[in-house]
């Protein structure tokens, strides 16, 4: 017979919510005759945090900050904390990569169809953001962690 924990999914999706969500347009309604005749400068930051919630059990939440500007004036700000619960079954070794990794790939897609849907019904074009890669991101935080490990060692 097969042990129970062999035949759970590596990976389950539990939930997914939106953990906190704000838009802003603080220059309305004069920020909209601006965008006409200029393209608005986008900037995009993103973060990830996971967090156990019991054994196996871990909440993942991507958090998407976007501001678009016109000239000086700010035409809006999104901050978006989406978050899912996943099961992992998992060796230790590969928990890391796939809660940093994985899950923030599963719930980007649902993050970017709500902030294109917020955007859009704040009476502007909808903010498709574009894909991230994740893998990348995780790279430049493990060299992050490595880098500043190492200079307290030195210190």
């Amino acid at each position: 017979m097969t042990d129970n924990a062999e035949q759970m999914p590596p990976l389950q999706v539990n939930a997914q919510y939106i953990k906190d969500l704000s838009f802003e347009v603080p220059g309305a309604p004069g920020i909209y005759g601006e965008l006409a005749p200029t393209a608005p400068e986008i900037s995009v930051r993103v973060d990830l945090s996971a967090a156990p919630l019991r054994e196996n059990v871990f909440e993942v939440v991507l958090q998407l900050a976007v501001d678009a500007k016109v000239g000086e004036h700010t035409a809006f700000i999104v901050e978006l904390s989406y978050g899912g619960v996943f099961t992992l079954n998992l060796p230790q070794e590969h928990m890391q990569p796939v809660l940093l990794i994985e899950c923030p790939r599963l719930l980007f897609p649902f993050a970017r169809n709500i902030v294109a849907d917020v955007t859009r019904e704040g009476g502007f074009p909808p903010m498709m953001l574009q894909p991230i890669d994740f893998v990348t991101l995780f790279r430049s935080r493990m060299e992050q962690m490595a880098q500043q490990a190492q200079t307290e060692g030195n210190a």
